[in-house]
């Protein structure tokens, strides 16, 4: 479910990116994620040749059960750091690993194993089949930044044996893998750092709920939404449809290669703000209660993404409120 100009988006760059992908193998690890689902996707009606692997630790069967028919598509459950491939590949996105702060912390050894060792996989992977691959990396890598809007070039600012370290610091180090394939191998190696990304199929429940999905949900239920803090940290959210499009074109550009890519909404906004627009465009009256901030949370997010639209020529086309709205009915569904 996307909303009418996301579709539109989706398929003029489907469109664009049947040249490139037609028939090509391509490999998604965290393909039953909700961003990998929604990437398979795209990959599958461009034509590719989707193998799509994930342990479903995180991951759904039911974000991609509606490609088993697909004669070009293939899943199969698999662990990133023992991987049971013997196939070569075109192209490698890999997004294999537990994304909510609440979960990785659950799981910090299996989240710094599946940066660290599933990428080193993936990278031997990609230099056997001469394969480009994608790394989702994230702006968790920035740490607490101090440069807002913040480039590529900033070097971050990272506890590196804090609570969310399993995750920033494996994120880095997955990064550094990356660039010395790159220079030990000339290995075509791109790296995603993916800011704060929701809509369809994006988990609320338990550890993996996320600030979008948690405060809709929070509010259908007409339970309270819970702000962290006074709320006046911000984040930059980004629709899934603009976050697969810079994606998909940093893969499918020439001057992709080696790069760095923040790929976010330069919007900033704080998350009580937040917390009143969701209440707002459901139409609830749920009660905003505070409680303590968790440890090392991001004072601020915000891309600078002018190197995205330099290169790439892209930036975000969704508006928040849009967004908003789509990702609301898609939880009316889901919770009715």
């Amino acid at each position: 479910m996307m909303n009418r100009i996301a579709d539109l988006h989706l398929q003029a760059l489907k469109e664009q990116l049947e040249d490139v992908f037609s028939s090509r193998k391509v490999l998604v690890t965290g393909g039953s994620g909700f961003i990998g689902s929604w990437l398979c996707d795209m990959l599958v009606s461009a034509n590719a040749i989707v193998h799509c692997v994930d342990n479903l630790s995180t991951g759904l069967t039911d974000n991609i059960e509606h490609l088993d028919d697909a004669k070009n598509f293939m899943f199969k459950k698999m662990d990133v750091t023992k991987p049971d491939l013997d196939e070569m590949y075109c192209l490698i996105f890999h997004l294999a690993s537990r994304a909510s702060p609440s979960d990785y912390q659950q799981y910090p050894i299996q989240t710094l194993l599946a940066n660290s060792v599933g990428t080193w996989k993936m990278l031997e992977l990609a230099r056997k089949s001469d394969a480009i691959l994608m790394y989702a990396s994230s702006s968790e890598v920035y740490g607490d930044a101090q440069v807002i809007p913040t480039p590529e070039s900033y070097w971050g600012k990272v506890n590196p044996v804090g609570l969310r370290s399993c995750y920033d610091e494996g994120k880095r180090f997955g990064e550094a893998l990356c660039m010395a394939y790159l220079r030990s191998y000339r290995l075509d190696v791109r790296i995603a750092r993916i800011f704060n990304t929701f809509g369809p199929r994006i988990r609320e429940d338990g550890a993996y709920g996320r600030v979008v999905s948690r405060f809709i949900t929070q509010a259908l239920r007409a339970d309270d939404i819970t702000v962290y803090g006074d709320g006046s940290q911000t984040r930059s959210l980004c629709y899934i449809s603009d976050t697969l499009a810079g994606i998909l074109k940093m893969v499918s550009s020439e001057k992709g290669k080696g790069e760095v890519f923040n790929i976010g909404n330069p919007r900033e906004m704080s998350i009580l703000d937040l917390a009143k627009k969701v209440n707002d465009l459901t139409g609830r009256k749920s009660r905003i209660v505070h409680e303590p901030l968790p440890p090392d949370d991001p004072a601020r997010r915000c891309p600078d993404i002018s190197k995205a639209r330099q290169l790439l020529n892209w930036e975000p086309k969704i508006g928040l409120e849009e967004a908003l709205k789509t990702t609301i009915d898609w939880f009316k569904l889901k919770l009715s």
